[in-house]
């Protein structure tokens, strides 16, 4: 073993570390020395996502110590930041394995540094949190969560006294804070009058506020219970709240899931719990079919992001990503317009892997669409600043991976008050005898055919598998190809160089002649490279035909693409 990384290990095997993490470091050390290895070769990364990572022992694992010294950086930075000022911070937390304890661990050591922690007596949404920050005016939150990850991850975002979550320079500078804490400490002795537990009559507060953002919720009441609603919360915090907010925008036709809103960290019904996988779906696709219902609504365990299936034709339709905003787009566009109740200089964010569809439905009703980087703390900063500077007002926003947003409320995705848009817009089609797939056709019919597919390369959560992570993108970076597929590539574009005033990314573009367009990026939160893939083609005259078409060529190029990236 690398004796840099034995340094970093032996520690642990002594007090101030518990003899549980002794124990199993210890144990590690004996029957799987390159799996320790792993846990010790760096420390747990912290960025503008926060933290997220695998849970064990180790530096580079989610732990009781990560956690615990984490906190202790983000307390003297807040002291920093706001040196004459009473600071108070929002903490919840998620359905997984650890969640409470870390959420607990963070008001203890806040409280030991002199700040009051608003602790969640119970778990919630991620966006509910955001709305949290706003509604007691913290100076930042804290919420314990790895999204849709597997089950042995957790994590932990920073949103600022926005509601956002955090940008440069505060994530840089908490960082600095954190590497400035010599070591690892035994627990800190919490000031329990500065920990108040917030109880569910928070929930009422929530609810309020998404409910003037109901467009028709007079007809929402009169005839939500036409509209028939399939829903999971894949064992995680939905449940605690979307089936109320449905319910109070008039939607109260709702059969469950049952095996899958049964809040369980072990996700016994899927490996992965994230709606944009297919799989993790059937369940619900199931009971959709069985019940003869009209959608199903899914949302990840955190209840950020959310997924749809629309029963269209007696069959089950997966919409992407890409798909929801565009319609949501649309929705929105058609209605402030035909009502004349568009804001001044109203605008629509997405981010820079969104279907340029989007693009197309906002041109048309002359309403500005920005592309702001990957990670909806962008999108957030532009609410922020439109606030502030009032150069737009914000509509919508949305992220090809599941994540929308309507009001501002929360400054984070939000599947809760999505789930309501989406069940009001399919309410409002039905009516009309037409499903959320009857109006996407009509769209490429007026805008032209937009397809999407994604193509994700897979690394091992290890040392040697981020380093062949970064291998893939240098090669990519500094030997750009002229070809792909016999295809000429007519553009590409390197991101971290900063292009179209955005900040530099880890990201590369390439335009190709047929069409297609591929953005490079490595995930923020997984080991691996995401390919985000799109064609588009005018609509002729056969638009069954002609979307089965574009969506082969798409899926048999990335897949290709594919091949020759592990080559």
């Amino acid at each position: 073993m690398d004796s840099l990384i034995r340094s970093r290990i032996e520690p642990w095997m002594n007090e101030p570390f518990d003899q549980e993490t002794q124990k199993e470091v210890r144990h590690l050390m004996q029957t799987n020395p390159l799996k320790l290895e792993d846990a010790f070769f760096s420390d747990l990364s912290f960025g503008t996502a926060g933290l997220r990572g695998l849970m064990g022992v180790g530096t580079n694992r989610m732990n009781i110590y990560t956690i615990r010294k984490t906190t202790q950086g983000l307390a003297v930075y807040l002291q920093e930041a706001f040196p004459s000022q009473s600071i108070s911070v929002c903490i919840g937390f998620d359905n997984r394995f650890h969640s409470e304890q870390f959420a607990q661990e963070a008001a203890s050591v806040l409280s030991h540094y002199g700040i009051s922690a608003y602790l969640l007596k119970k778990l919630r949404p991620t966006p509910y949190v955001s709305f949290a920050c706003r509604h007691f005016h913290a100076q930042a939150a804290i919420m314990i969560t790895a999204s849709h990850n597997p089950k042995e991850y957790n994590g932990y975002k920073v949103y600022w006294q926005d509601g956002a979550q955090i940008l440069s320079p505060h994530d840089q500078n908490i960082l600095a804070c954190i590497k400035a804490i010599d070591g690892f400490s035994a627990p800190l002795k919490p000031n329990p009058q500065l920990i108040h537990v917030i109880d569910e009559t928070l929930d009422a507060a929530y609810l309020d506020a998404i409910r003037p953002l109901a467009h028709f919720p007079t007809e929402n009441h009169q005839h939500g219970k036409e509209l028939q609603i399939v829903y999971t919360s894949f064992h995680g915090t939905g449940i605690t709240l979307a089936p109320q907010a449905l319910k109070d925008w008039g939607f109260s036709s709702i059969t469950y899931v049952e095996k899958q809103v049964v809040i369980d960290p072990a996700f016994p019904t899927v490996a992965f719990p994230n709606p944009e996988y297919p799989e993790a779906l059937k369940l619900g696709i199931d009971l959709l079919l069985q019940s003869h219902g009209d959608l199903l609504l899914a949302t990840d365990p955190d209840a950020d992001r959310l997924g749809v299936v629309i029963r269209h034709q007696g069959q089950a339709q997966i919409l992407t990503g890409n798909e929801i905003a565009s319609l949501c787009t649309e929705y929105l566009c058609r209605l402030m317009k035909k009502q004349n109740a568009f804001p001044p200089n109203p605008a629509i964010v997405t981010s820079v892997v969104s279907s340029r569809l989007m693009d197309a439905i906002c041109a048309a009703f002359q309403v500005s669409c920005i592309r702001v980087l990957t990670g909806f703390k962008y999108i957030g900063e532009k609410i922020r600043n439109w606030e502030q500077d009032k150069s737009h007002t914000f509509l919508f926003g949305a992220e090809e991976s599941y994540g929308f947003l309507i009001g501002t409320h929360s400054r984070d995705k939000d599947a809760i008050v999505s789930s309501c848009l989406i069940a009001e817009m399919a309410l409002f089609f039905k009516r009309q005898g037409k499903t959320l797939v009857d109006i996407l056709h009509e769209i490429y019919q007026t805008y032209g055919i937009f397809r999407d597919a994604q193509l994700s390369i897979d690394f091992e959560p290890s040392k040697e598998g981020m380093q062949a992570l970064q291998n893939l993108m240098s090669k990519l970076r500094n030997s750009p190809p002229s070809q792909i597929r016999g295809k000429n590539v007519l553009l590409f574009e390197d991101y971290q160089k900063g292009l179209h005033n955005l900040p530099p990314s880890n990201m590369l573009l390439l335009k190709l002649e047929n069409g297609i367009k591929l953005i490079i990026r490595p995930s923020g939160t997984e080991p691996k490279v995401k390919v985000y893939g799109e064609i588009v083609q005018s609509y002729e005259k056969d638009l069954a035909s002609e979307i089965e078409k574009a969506d082969v060529t798409l899926k048999t190029f990335l897949q290709e693409f594919h091949i020759d990236a592990l080559s």
